[in-house]
């Protein structure tokens, strides 16, 4: 009588450390309208700021198309300390292959906000929202507080 084999699933035959060629790796293409900051880069993680929630995005991710608040973008490379980049909002789109292509209107290095002149930005934007001006001057004071409460979050 034959006997019926079956062939150990692939993560089962692979054994020892992985590395990046084992597919564990997402390429990321960080696009604002005046520049490039990644283009079809290898990174092992995206941490992103979904309107939906807080979603990192890890290799093999299932694909998604995301709207972005303004927050915090985390971008962990194989080696060396994870990058941070603040957006004021987007869309993120994962595709099958691993490929993450994330565009936004603004974006910025965490490490270029000072802490102290947000505070100061956001004393000004609450005395404007909730003063007497223009229904247009209260309505942009409004998202000005909403994406400097977003930084000064990502701040501390």
């Amino acid at each position: 009588m034959p006997s019926r084999t079956r062939q150990a699933p692939l993560c089962i035959l692979r054994a020892g450390p992985r590395t990046p060629t084992d597919g564990l790796q997402i390429k990321l293409s960080l696009s604002l309208p005046h520049q490039s900051i990644y283009k079809s880069q290898d990174v092992v993680q995206v941490n992103i700021p979904a309107e939906s929630g807080e979603m990192g995005v890890l290799a093999n991710h299932v694909p998604s198309i995301e709207q972005l608040k303004s927050g915090l973008v985390e971008v962990i490379e194989e080696s060396g300390p994870s990058k941070q980049f603040f957006l004021s909002g987007g869309f993120a789109v994962v595709q099958p292959n691993s490929v993450l292509s994330i565009n936004a209107t603004e974006g910025y290095p965490l490490e270029d906000f000072s802490a102290e002149a947000v505070k100061s930005q956001i004393a000004e934007a609450q005395k404007v929202a909730s003063g007497s001006g223009s229904e247009q001057d209260i309505a942009e004071a409004k998202i000005e507080l909403e994406v400097l409460e977003s930084l000064q979050a990502a701040l501390k």
